[in-house]
């Protein structure tokens, strides 16, 4: 009965004091900022093709569709409102004798990041538009040393 009676009592006091700092800080006035502060702009996103927004991915899939061409090991200097910028690993698959067939051959490259616009799914989120590798070594048959995508919207 001793134990029960001790336990109540705690319980109580642990309440009125809970109350009571409630009430005091509820009872407090509302402090004013003496100067703005203006919301640090939100970085650009890069929309992949799931539709998911990533700042600063690892791996980005290029061919959807299939998977055939996707960028891994990236590694980014820039991100910003005037682009970005990252080195990094095509891998492609040659599609020899065809695709599922094929082996994928890695190729560095310079990544870059432009045309940062409004998404339409998500208007408050500024994304990047265009994505453009550079090859610095090899590069895949048929393809120029610079290749320049549009992304998703």
């Amino acid at each position: 009965m001793r134990g029960s009676a001790v336990g109540t009592a705690v319980a109580l006091a642990a309440g009125t004091l809970l109350t009571a700092a409630m009430t005091t800080a509820s009872a407090s006035p509302p402090t004013t900022a003496t100067t703005p502060v203006a919301a640090a702009p939100a970085q650009p996103v890069l929309v992949d093709c799931f539709f998911h927004r990533t700042i600063r991915p690892n791996d980005f899939i290029l061919a959807c569709g299939d998977g055939n061409s996707r960028l891994t090991g990236l590694h980014w200097t820039e991100w910003g409102p005037d682009g970005a910028k990252a080195i990094g690993v095509n891998m492609v698959n040659d599609c020899k004798p065809y695709c599922a067939a094929g082996t994928f051959r890695s190729y560095p490259v310079v990544i870059r990041l432009s045309g940062e616009q409004p998404w339409k799914k998500h208007p408050r989120f500024e994304r990047y538009t265009n994505i453009s590798l550079t090859y610095t070594g090899a590069r895949p048959e048929a393809f120029g040393q610079v290749v320049t995508y549009p992304l998703w919207d």
